[in-house]
């Protein structure tokens, strides 16, 4: 069974994970505002997964008989500067994920939950394979910087992004 501190931590993250939903529907927002609906798109589906993270959570701590808290969270920025600012705002919130699975980590490996250790390898996967997407989003948007034909063509890429959660 999960200690309370490794069952807070683990509950802190499952309501971190959802935060990170609001983040990124606030930034589908500001896209489609700007008509940039794939863009939006890309953010409706990020946020999609996010659910998909708290929900993977929520399930391992019944599964490990504890009891998932679902607190309030804070309202997430809405306002950007230009479509590469919204990417490296959520670039920089990905590394802020990391650290936080990072911890979580270290904090199981101390407690010696191995159970828990395994579990959190599929997050700590998947962050790898996240921040090298925005970073590479990133690379992209500022090579086309002003070249509209190039931008358009990825919001059209964006506009085809589906969220299919991964088999169990």
């Amino acid at each position: 069974m999960l200690n309370d501190a490794l069952s807070k931590a683990l509950n802190d993250q499952l309501n971190f994970e959802f935060y990170s939903a609001q983040v990124y529907l606030a930034m589908a927002a500001y896209c489609s505002a700007e008509s940039l609906d794939g863009f939006a798109n890309f953010y409706i589906v990020q946020a999609e997964e996010e659910r998909f993270h708290a929900m993977k959570i929520y399930k391992f701590l019944n599964d490990r008989g504890r009891r998932a808290y679902i607190m309030g969270m804070e309202n997430p920025n809405n306002e950007y500067k230009s479509m590469l600012d919204v990417f490296q705002h959520a670039f920089e919130h990905e590394q802020l994920v990391t650290q936080r699975f990072y911890d979580l980590s270290d904090l199981a490996m101390n407690e010696r939950e191995h159970a828990t250790i395994n579990f959190l390898k599929w997050f700590i996967d998947e962050q790898v394979e996240e921040e090298a997407m925005f970073d590479s989003i990133i690379n992209k948007l500022k090579r086309i910087d002003t070249d509209s034909n190039a931008f358009f063509m990825l919001d059209a890429e964006f506009s085809q992004r589906v969220f299919t959660p991964p088999a169990p």
